[in-house]
């Protein structure tokens, strides 16, 4: 099946993801390692997050893949919303697979009395500290996308580049608790410590998961474009000397890339055919120019006068006498 080409935003973001996946494979790795030797739930639950993350990333790239291919008869809007799909599947990994784990080893670890030996919590704090230094490398890497992109100050459109950004965030804040854990576990020989910190983990990522699963939902259903762009539409459009009126205007984004815009307006009278199909060609023209993401635009040319006498009728209709059940006639 022939596929769009790649635009430069989705090789970086490609590029992006390759790179957290490799970190997060060999930390998962160590991670497991290391908490089977030193016997650390706190470990252990960082060894399930990059796991979790290992998986979302692969999720990201058959998201980053399907939704490239072109439109067709089932899929007129082309799959654009593949990507709101496949972030919607990675935080419900990182809900299963990280979080409900790390519950899981914090609330056994507070039940047993088991201590670890000093070259436990050396080896552990060693695969941490190296976990912290790629988790943060990966992170720098995404956040420098995201600049480029706008900046922080505007909405990340791609879900693919916002799921890495909360992973790899969430992955340092993990990482940095792990090691206070396991520290003052060390220090003390409390291990209510590192099963707290285990606990906070599971919490962290939860709440990750449920602002990720958010976002992807509002998406899946028909999010709306943001308001600036929204707003940035509707002015060009009353801008117009053609158009009388805006009388609704909806979009909604198909895409990273691809926003759908449909309005409805009322032309000055006067208008014959020919000159209103040529200012739609030049509206629409007009809008992709403003905003590029648009890339769907329909417009409804309708007489507000005509179409609010009509609706008076009806609901004049609907409340006359035969919705109030009397009868007219002598």
């Amino acid at each position: 099946m022939n596929r769009k080409p790649s635009s430069p935003s989705d090789r970086r973001t490609r590029v992006t993801v390759l790179v957290a996946l490799a970190a997060n494979l060999v930390i998962a790795v160590a991670k497991a390692v290391g908490g089977l030797f030193a016997g650390s739930p706190a470990l252990l639950s960082e060894a399930a997050h990059s796991v979790a993350d290992s998986l979302n990333e692969v999720f990201l790239l058959a998201a980053l893949r399907r939704s490239r291919r072109p439109a067709d008869n089932r899929h007129p809007f082309g799959y654009g919303k593949e990507r709101f799909f496949w972030s919607l599947l990675a935080a419900v990994g990182i809900f299963l697979m990280g979080g409900c784990f790390s519950f899981f080893q914090g609330f056994e670890a507070l039940g047993s009395e088991t201590s670890e030996s000093r070259s436990g919590y050396v080896a552990g704090l060693v695969v941490l500290v190296v976990a912290l230094f790629a988790e943060g490398g990966s992170l720098l890497r995404a956040v420098r996308q995201v600049q480029k992109q706008g900046g922080f100050s505007s909405e990340i459109r791609d879900p693919a580049l916002r799921t890495v950004i909360a992973e790899d965030g969430t992955a340092v804040l993990g990482v940095l608790l792990a090691i206070a854990g396991m520290a003052l576990h060390m220090v003390t020989g409390q291990v209510v410590y590192e099963a707290s910190a285990s606990i906070a983990i599971g919490c962290l990522l939860v709440y990750v998961a449920y602002r990720l699963g958010r976002d992807a939902r509002d998406q899946l259903i028909g999010q709306a474009t943001d308001e600036e762009s929204s707003n940035r539409i509707r002015a060009l459009l009353d801008a117009q000397p053609e158009i009388d009126s805006v009388e609704s205007l909806l979009t909604m984004q198909l895409g990273p890339d691809s926003t759908l815009v449909a309005a409805r307006v009322d032309l000055t009278p006067g208008l014959d055919s020919e000159e209103v199909e040529l200012v739609a060609v030049r509206i629409k023209a007009s809008v992709r120019n403003l905003v590029p993401q648009v890339d769907q635009i329909f417009l409804d040319v309708t007489d507000a006068r005509l179409a609010r006498r009509a609706a008076a009728q009806e609901a004049a209709h609907e409340n006359g006498p035969a919705a109030t059940g009397e009868r007219g006639g002598t």
